[in-house]
């Protein structure tokens, strides 16, 4: 049986999509976009987008009952690979010790409706 998760203020808004979808102990989402979840809206600067996203991964974590150790790997899609610097930050930040991080991938992409970065995760029910 598939169980579904969604975080208020960050729909996909011009999909009908969940956030991300659950089946036995494998979470997997779709991509999770840096929304403020206050307005629904993105805001505006890539800097802080970033950071809404990782925020709003944490939030999807959170809804699911799932901690960041339970992360098997991340995807990120980006527009500018400048912003992959914003991306380590929030990386290292979660994620200090270099022995034991999840995997990641990291991707230039157009992205839809003005944004400028997207993560997907996948993640395991301990």
């Amino acid at each position: 049986m598939r169980q579904t998760y969604k975080i208020p203020g960050v729909a996909h808004t011009h999909a009908p999509i969940p956030l991300a979808a659950r089946v036995g102990n494998i979470l997997q989402s779709s991509a999770i976009m840096g929304k403020d979840p206050a307005t629904g809206e993105l805001p505006g600067d890539p800097i802080r987008e970033v950071a809404f996203t990782f925020g709003n991964v944490q939030a999807l974590l959170d809804a699911a009952g799932l901690s960041r150790d339970d992360v098997l790997i991340v995807e990120v899609f980006l527009v500018d690979g400048s912003l992959r610097d914003e991306v380590n930050k929030h990386w290292c930040e979660w994620y200090p010790d270099p022995d034991d991080r999840p995997a990641r991938h990291t991707m230039m992409h157009e992205l839809p409706f003005g944004m400028s970065v997207q993560l997907r995760i996948q993640a395991v029910f301990p």
